[in-house]
Order: C-alpha cells, then structure tokens, then sequence
C-alpha cells in the first residue's frame, strides 16, 4: 500500500516535471486534491528541543518522566506523546549501558616459572576472511618454555567454550596452577570462574589498560600475527585451522626463540629435562 505521503511526491512529480495539471496529476497518483493541497500547521518543534536538550544537559541521569514534569513545572504545557515524540527522536530513549566493575586487581611482576605446567597465559586475537567475516582466535602458552599449549579458533567464543577447550587439555593430562589473564568477558565469566575453583586454578587477571602484564602471550600473538595471519588470505575458517595446526607445530618444535637461547619451546624442554 503507497502512503499517501509518497503519493504526494509523485503527484508533485507529474506536476514539476511532465507539466501535468494539478487535477490529472493527483488522479495518476491516487490522491485527493485536498490533501495533497493540505499544509500542516503544526507549530515547529525547535523551542521544544532546544528547553528539553537544555534540561537533560543540566539534569544527567534524569528519564523521560523527570524531564516531563520538570518542563511542567517550569511552565511549558506541550503534552506527554509530544515530548516523548521528540524525547526518542533526540535518542535519549537508548539505554546507556555501564561498564562492569571489576575488584582492584593487582600489580605483579611476571616470574618465568621454573618447570613446565605451573603458569600459562591465555589471550584472544582477532582476523577476518577474504569475504569479510571475522574471526577469533585464542591462545593458551606455557610461560616457563613459551609453549603453543592450545590454538582454538572461531567466529565466536565465549566463557564456555574457553572452558571446553580446557577440559580438553586437562584429559591429556594438561592442566596449570595459575593462568594469567586480562579482563576480557570470556575470563571474568561465571563459568570460567567457577572451572578454575573446581580445577585448583588460580586465575591472575593483569590490571586493565595494561598489557604489558600479560607481554609473553602479546609477543607470541605478535608472532602469530607477522607469521600466520598477515602472510595468508584465508577463504574460509577451515583454512584457517590447517594453517595454524602447521604453524604451532613449527613454533613448538623447529621456530628458535632468542629468549630460549635460539632453541625451539620443545628443545628447550628437552634440554632442562635431560639437565
């Protein structure tokens, strides 16, 4: 059904442009000529937006029902569906959401751990396929010899699949003491929580706004980046995953680490093990 809004616009139409009478012109477009003669006399709404605007400026946190009757009492009697009508049309309608409060969280210095299995930090990364759609990573390292301990990918992944993820370490025979942390959604959910008590494992969550906190798992993320990510134009997150089971397999086992004394986190191992 044409609106008789639009029906205007084309009556105007044949008028301006095909030279068309006013009469042919309303009867092509299916429109009367008295409404399409018709001016709204409406006063503007400018006074109205300007003495609302001015009011939530003065008064943050107040809602519609506030600044209403504080129009009220200030003397302006436009009724409640007017001002609502320009209330949502200036967006105060849209609930602000605020930020999660997180505890205090604590500087540490990061400690390289002396055996393998007692700390490992986890972080997310994120890319997108050729077709534009995005993805996410996550990676779990071993902080004592820089171990790809894990590399899970997809396009979304919350709290429980972190923990499915884990679970699946922990049945072979994986599991840490401590995990460090920032303060992303994933790690500060009830469920991943909860795992971590259930499991004995401490969680460190580094101080917002502070990554260099949590700088071994960034410099392998920077790693992954230059050497798995920015090299390839990925199609589909199959791909995806083939690449990056070959990259961690060449990280953990034939990639020399400068840190590690230009040996790969598993000759490292090895070495120490035998030692």
């Amino acid at each position: 059904m044409v609106k008789p809004a639009l029906r205007k616009q084309i009556a105007a139409y044949l008028e301006r442009e095909h030279l068309l009478s006013q009469r042919r012109s309303c009867d092509l477009s299916g429109i009367s000529r008295r409404t399409y003669r018709y001016k709204s006399i409406k006063p503007p709404d400018e006074d109205l937006i300007d003495k609302l605007t001015e009011l939530a400026k003065n008064h943050l946190g107040y809602g519609f029902w506030k600044l209403y009757h504080k129009l009220r009492s200030s003397g302006h009697h436009w009724n409640h569906k007017k001002v609502y009508r320009v209330y949502k049309q200036l967006g105060m309608n849209i609930v602000k959401r605020s930020r999660r409060r997180l505890p205090t969280r604590i500087q540490q210095p990061i400690e390289i751990p002396p055996r393998s299995g007692e700390c490992w930090s986890m972080d997310f990364m994120q890319d997108s396929l050729y077709c534009g759609q995005r993805f996410r990573l996550l990676n779990i390292a071993d902080d004592y010899n820089r171990e790809m301990v894990a590399m899970e990918i997809g396009y979304s992944i919350g709290g429980e699949r972190v923990v499915r993820v884990l679970e699946r370490l922990k049945e072979q025979g994986k599991k840490p003491l401590q995990i460090r942390v920032d303060n992303g959604p994933e790690f500060i959910s009830k469920v991943f929580q909860r795992w971590a008590k259930e499991n004995q494992v401490k969680i460190h969550y580094i101080q917002p706004g502070k990554p260099t906190q949590n700088s071994l798992i960034e410099r392998i993320n920077r790693s992954c980046r230059e050497e798995l990510l920015n090299p390839y134009i990925f199609d589909s997150l199959q791909q995806v995953e083939i690449k990056a089971t070959q990259w961690q397999w060449e990280y953990n086992h034939q990639r020399p680490h400068k840190s590690l004394g230009y040996k790969s986190p598993k000759q490292f191992e090895l070495m120490n093990y035998n030692n």
